[in-house]
């Protein structure tokens, strides 16, 4: 097998990868890459294959697992839990074989309070790595230099009784942030790329990434006025968060990165970043667009949590794609990942297929996570079965990150087809339906649509190369765009509400493809598509202006 290599601009869709949770390949319950390498033939290649174009791994490095695999005590191997650099190597080759682009996740904000270059900086205050993170003395009265908050709650400082200072971590304390202002940090992260650029990826996901720079004074952030301490709100919104994030030398240390990544051909950094009250959408896209839109992109995040609405959805894609330019920016959609509640589970199981539907007729790359093409719940994880950390640290607030990440689904035999014993997580429910096996054998799966919309995206210069306009911009329940390349377009029509819905069509219109492929919507003598509730379709013309 030697399928024909894509470049970045002309892969259909990239599929998140949890590895804890994909395949299990020698029954202890958590997810490896010996597993991923058996289950390759499903994302590209074999019979009734997925057909994406690459995969983004979650953390595969060493790690002592406080945050699974983001508190990383070496970034140059493999976790044992996950295999070896020979099964890594191994996986590329298979995956590169069958023509899939690998990815993989970067954490250049902090290192576990495992890592050497930690356990050396605790040690004094004159050891040489000790400017590799970000220490500094209490207060007067001995209290934390600020008031910059932990995500995972309480002060974002821990004192260190060996030598009388306090160190940040923005994330746990087992997560001690790095010190970018440091040049020998950031040549460190530069060689980490180099490593892995060398050995064969193709792509970085680089996390939490608005925390490299922060305030080089330590100012205190700001009390956020609209905050109430109702008894489920979560104390870090107290602050408005502009001087321990986006500090002033963001996107310079960005660039660094991003110049190793265009030193090799046709490798990209996708930066992590969601939507944020402070500062204004243009603002921080453009940013980040701005460091290097030739390799590099941030996701967009707005679908996660919007209300589900034609004018809701139609006013993030129209302003995103507005103010873009098209021949330098890339767009990333992203509508689920391992930190956010699953897509059928926050929207429902109609509506998910519309999300579909949107998600890859739209221009740019658009992200996976993988179990949506399936159309996989939340699962329903009872405390005593709970692995994060987050309702243990911040009770009440229903922050667990486990419901999304249960085992892939992909039979119905008793583990679901993940591992032969109990998994590290249970499964969600339903699992005997909702599987590889049993949906690839339906039509009119989650699984079928799926698989033909990356199918009709791979094979569509329109899709991955054409123009993007929004139509009827005043619809209050119908969202539709059209995409154009040369003589050719794509009308794309979403019914966002729970009614039937008219919308007229240009003459010589057809139906491609619809989201309910069992009944699908069909267009009149007088050129009006009659759409059903939560429905998306895809038309052509039989004749492009």
């Amino acid at each position: 097998m030697n399928a024909p290599s894509k470049t970045w601009k002309d892969v259909n869709a990239v599929y998140q990868i949890y590895p804890r949770s994909f395949q299990d390949s020698n029954g202890d319950g958590v997810g490896d890459l010996r597993g991923v390498i058996s289950r390759l033939d499903y994302l590209k290649g074999g019979e009734g294959a997925l057909g994406v174009d690459a995969i983004w791994f979650s953390p595969l490095f060493p790690s002592p697992m406080a945050d699974f695999g983001y508190d990383v005590s070496n970034y140059c191997d493999i976790d044992p839990l996950f295999g070896t650099l020979d099964d890594f190597k191994e996986l590329l080759a298979g995956a590169h074989a069958r023509g899939i682009k690998v990815m993989i996740d970067f954490v250049p904000n902090h290192t576990s309070h495992e890592h050497p270059w930690f356990r050396e900086s605790k040690t004094s205050r004159d050891n040489p790595k000790r400017e590799y993170y970000t220490w500094a003395d209490p207060k007067p009265d001995g209290s934390a230099p600020n008031n910059w908050l932990s995500i995972f709650g309480g002060s974002a400082w821990e004192w260190d009784e060996t030598t009388g200072q306090y160190y940040l971590h923005t994330f746990l304390k087992e997560q001690p942030d790095l010190n970018w202002r440091n040049p020998a940090v950031r040549q460190e992260m530069q060689s980490i790329l180099r490593f892995w650029f060398d050995m064969g990826v193709d792509g970085i996901r680089a996390d939490a990434v608005r925390w490299v720079s922060k305030d080089e004074h330590y100012r205190d952030d700001p009390k956020n006025p609209a905050f109430t301490d109702a008894p489920n709100a979560d104390p870090f919104a107290s602050l408005l968060h502009v001087q321990s994030r986006f500090g002033p030398h963001l996107f310079e240390y960005l660039r660094e990165l991003t110049d190793v990544v265009e030193q090799y051909p046709d490798k990209i950094m996708i930066f992590e970043d969601y939507p944020d009250g402070v500062f204004t959408s243009r603002d921080q896209y453009l940013g980040f667009y701005g460091v290097n839109p030739r390799v590099s992109m941030p996701f967009n995040f707005e679908g996660i949590g919007r209300e589900f609405s034609a004018p809701s959805f139609r006013h993030f894609i129209t302003e995103f794609q507005g103010f873009l330019d098209v021949d330098q920016h890339t767009p990333v959609y992203c509508f689920g990942n391992h930190d956010q509640p699953r897509l059928v589970s926050r929207v429902g199981e109609r509506q998910a297929r519309l999300v579909a539907v949107l998600q890859t007729t739209l221009p740019g790359l658009p992200v996976v996570y993988y179990g949506d093409e399936l159309g996989m719940k939340n699962g329903i994880i009872r405390p005593s079965e709970e692995q994060d950390p987050l309702n243990v640290i911040k009770p009440g607030l229903n922050q667990g990150r486990d419901p999304e990440r249960t085992p892939m689904q992909w039979s119905a035999d008793e583990y679901a087809g993940f591992s032969t014993v109990k998994p590290w997580l249970p499964l969600a429910g339903q699992h005997d339906e909702v599987n590889v096996a049993t949906l690839s054998q339906k039509y009119d799966s989650f699984l079928a649509l799926y698989t033909w919309l990356l199918d009709f995206r791979a094979r569509s210069d329109v899709l991955k190369h054409g123009g993007y306009q929004t139509l009827d911009s005043s619809n209050p329940h119908v969202f539709s765009f059209v995409r154009m390349h040369g003589n050719e377009q794509l009308m794309v029509v979403l019914n966002f509400s729970n009614r039937r819905r008219s919308y007229a069509v240009p003459p010589g219109s057809h139906v491609l493809i619809s989201s309910q492929q069992a009944n699908p919507a069909k267009i009149s003598r007088k050129h009006v598509l009659k759409l059903h509730p939560y429905e998306a379709v895809i038309v052509g013309q039989m004749h492009s202006a």
